[in-house]
Formats: C-alpha cells, sequence, structure tokens
C-alpha cells in the first residue's frame, strides 16, 4: 500500500496540532483533518475587527513556564521571544450578588491545621472533594475550593481526579512565569499550522478508518481515501471512540465510558468609559448560573475591556445570559460593544482515570494508532501536549 502522509492527526486542538508538530519536527508528512471550519479547539481568541482587532479568550487563557512542552514548541516557532507577560489583577468572589475577596470564604484556622497533610496524604486514586477537603480543610472546600476547582474545568469538581489538577512541573527560569501573546493564545495554532511539514484541512466530514497491516485508510464524505502509515486521534473520547477501526473493541470499550461537560461561553466587551468596575483578573461564582468569568484585564486595551462568561448548561437561555452577566458587571446590556457565544466541551473526568489511561495504553501497545487529548492527564495546554509527545515518542520513537 502506497501511503499519501507518513502521519495523519484527527482533530485540530492543541493536542492534535501538538501531535503533528512532533512528527513533523521528526521529517513526517502530516495531514491534520479537522471536523470544524476552525483550528485550535480551546485556544480561542475571539477577535473583533469592527473594535480595531480587540479580542479576548474564550478558551484558554494563560500559559505558564512550567509549560515544558508547549514551550519547546515555541522555541522551535520562534514564538518564545514574543510571549507578553500578565499584569497582576487578583480574582474575587461572585457571592449573593456581591464581588467579595477570595480571602472572605477561607478558614484560615482550619486550613493551617491542614495543610501539614498535603505532604503525605497520596493523591492518586482520589476525587478532587477527598483530597482537598482533607489537605485544605472540610469548610475550606465547602465554601471556596469546590468552586474555584469547577471555575477551572467548567463542571462540578467533587468527583473530578484529584491527580488531573495542578501537577506540579518544573519552571524555565528564562521564561515569564505568566504569559500570553499580543494577539491572544490562537497565535500558537496558526503558528504550528502554518509550518512546512503540516497540511491542515478543516470542515472534513470522516465517515469511517479502516486498518491493515501497513496503516490505516481514511474515507471521507465527498472525497477520495487518504491513507497513512500512522494515525492519532486528537478528538473528545465520544469521537475517539466512534472513529476507531472495528479491531480496536477494547481500547473502544475503554474511552466509551468517558464522558463531557458541555457549557456555554458568553463573551462581552465594553468601552473602558462603560464600566465602574476594577481590574480584576476574574470573579469565581458561588452557587450562580456560572461557573466563572475571566477578564482581558491582564492585559490591558486602552480603549476597550473584555469578559468571558462560564455558563452552566441549560440554567439560562442566550438572552438572560448577557443580562446576568451585565448585572454582575453593574452595566447595562445597551453598553455592549460586541458579543459572541461559543459552545465548549470539556472531558468530564473522574477519580479512577489513571488507573483507566494505563488499560487504554495497554490496549493500543504495538500499534501504530495514537490517541491524545486533554482528557488523559488533565484539561490544561501542557497536560494536553505532554499526551501527545508521549503517543508521538511511542508512535514514531524517541
Amino acid at each position: 500500500m502506497t501511503t499519501d502522509f507518513d502521519h495523519i492527526v484527527i482533530g485540530a486542538g492543541i493536542s492534535g496540532l501538538g501531535a503533528a508538530h512532533f512528527s513533523a519536527r521528526r521529517g513526517l508528512s502530516t495531514l491534520v483533518l479537522e471536523s470544524s471550519e476552525r483550528i485550535g479547539g480551546c485556544l480561542n481568541s475571539q477577535r473583533f475587527d469592527t473594535l480595531g482587532g480587540f479580542w479576548t479568550e474564550a478558551g484558554g487563557h494563560t500559559c505558564f513556564n512550567s509549560y515544558g512542552n508547549l514551550l519547546s514548541i515555541l522555541d522551535d516557532l520562534g514564538l518564545t521571544a514574543q510571549v507578553q507577560p500578565k499584569v497582576k489583577v487578583g480574582y474575587s468572589l461572585w457571592k449573593d450578588g456581591k464581588r467579595r475577596s477570595v480571602a472572605s470564604a477561607l478558614h484560615l484556622f482550619e486550613a493551617a491545621r491542614s495543610i501539614p497533610r498535603i505532604f503525605s496524604a497520596p493523591k492518586i486514586g482520589r476525587s478532587v472533594a477527598d483530597y482537598y477537603g482533607s489537605v485544605l480543610g472540610r469548610r475550606n472546600y465547602r465554601d471556596l475550593l469546590r468552586y474555584a476547582f469547577q471555575a477551572v474545568i467548567c463542571q462540578p469538581a467533587d468527583d473530578y481526579p484529584a491527580e488531573a489538577l495542578f501537577r506540579r512541573k518544573p519552571r524555565r527560569k528564562d521564561v515569564i512565569k505568566a504569559f500570553t501573546f499580543a494577539d491572544g493564545l490562537s497565535t500558537i495554532p496558526a503558528a504550528i499550522a502554518a509550518q512546512p511539514g503540516i497540511e491542515v484541512r478543516t470542515s472534513q466530514r470522516i465517515t469511517a478508518i479502516e486498518a491493515d497491516a501497513a496503516g490505516f485508510r481514511v474515507l471521507l464524505e465527498g472525497a477520495d481515501p487518504i491513507i497513512c502509515g500512522a494515525l492519532t486521534l486528537a478528538v473528545p473520547p465520544n469521537a475517539a471512540a466512534a472513529l476507531l477501526p472495528p479491531e480496536y473493541t477494547d481500547a473502544r470499550a475503554l474511552i466509551g465510558g468517558i464522558g463531557m461537560a458541555e457549557f456555554a461561553t458568553l463573551v462581552l466587551v465594553f468601552r473602558n468609559t462603560d464600566l465602574d468596575l476594577p481590574p480584576l483578573a476574574g470573579l469565581i461564582a458561588i452557587e450562580d448560573a456560572f461557573y466563572s468569568s475571566v477578564s482581558r484585564d491582564f492585559l490591558p486595551d486602552p480603549s476597550y475591556r473584555g469578559f468571558a462568561f462560564h455558563f452552566r448548561p441549560g440554567v439560562l437561555d442566550a438572552a438572560a445570559q448577557v443580562e446576568r452577566a451585565c448585572a454582575v458587571l453593574g452595566v447595562a446590556p445597551s453598553r455592549i460593544a460586541a458579543q459572541s457565544l461559543v459552545h465548549n466541551r470539556l472531558p468530564a473526568l473522574r477519580y479512577g482515570h489513571t488507573d483507566l489511561v494505563r488499560q487504554l495504553d495497554a490496549a493500543l501497545a504495538g500499534t501504530r494508532l495514537g490517541v491524545t487529548g486533554n482528557w488523559f492527564l488533565g484539561v490544561s495546554i501542557e497536560d494536553a501536549l505532554t499526551r501527545s509527545r508521549s503517543e508521538s515518542d511511542r508512535l514514531f520513537g524517541p
């Protein structure tokens, strides 16, 4: 069988583009197929050309100097020198219709008494509620941490695996601790996709994937099949289970049990002069219709301010979401300069997930099929790229 590409990646989020980057750097011809019209997945800088190109993040919003795999890609692309420092602004709570300090929900005596356990308490195999309630105190978890964690993962956090949240990573001292780019984090997927050796095709409808001893045949709606020697699935678990070739029954059964959390992200932009609100990183909602609001105040603009509200599914309709967000910000909806609504999805992992990944890796061992995504180690950019690199090493050698 003659191959059209050495490697095909299904999915053009950061996981898939990372997998493509790692194979292209090995000199392998690489094709990325994406079902939507846009690349980047959860890296989604909403740009408003009518406002002079002002943008606000509708997905991931921060990179850190502990993101070693991301930084290696930025180094390869010559982007490390272009990182922009984030202005230090803090988060507040939104509780009972008022902005409050994070410290107002913290039980200091309980935290001081519980924190020593963080050095000895096991994390693997425990839920977020169990682990953090133990090491920081049950009341602190009940009144603050539960909401802070669900603000990060945009879903209920109690049953989320503790090991998938805040993994320790070494920091690079030559890079700013927390950074973005002048045009937002969508700079990263755009630069990966533009490099030689990678071809990206959007709006692709894959009907099936067939495997044989020589590689894979990707069947597409309205197009000729494409043949490759190795293939990586970088899509949500439900899509991965549906696309797996028939021979991968064990892998399909394991992946099929992983759920997804749906939520709506409302992006609102206002003129600076229309908001009477001090600069802030965002709001952590306590028992409200939204999980969190993240601002663009970390990279101030002389004319505009932007906010992304991550709403719980099925609580408010689109019009009511706008009303609620404006009420939280203390501004009339008539003052909105621009807005957009994005439907987002994140994996709904549960404790015990690490063992499931071990079983999946065993089912994939020795094959030319890689599976990556933000549903292996955690939802951060670096978690996704760590998985993509390890799968690339498995498929093509370190």
